[in-house]
């Protein structure tokens, strides 16, 4: 069986991309990982970022 990546693993990939000093390709081999599986990390995190910053976000923990 493979081990599934945790949400940690997950983040720190997909930052790496964002930041893109290094390839999709080029972390995808680093870290064992499919390319199109880091792409949707990406995706995943541009997507939710700005909910992070939200006022809706600090209503809904309170």
């Amino acid at each position: 069986m493979r081990k599934k990546p945790d949400a940690a693993f997950k983040a720190k990939v997909a930052l790496e991309v964002v930041r893109g000093e290094k390839t999709t390709s080029q972390l995808a081999s680093e870290y064992g990982v499919h390319p199109n599986q880091i792409g949707q990390w990406k995706k995943r995190l541009l997507e939710e970022l700005p909910s992070l910053f939200s006022d809706r976000r600090k209503r809904e923990e309170k």
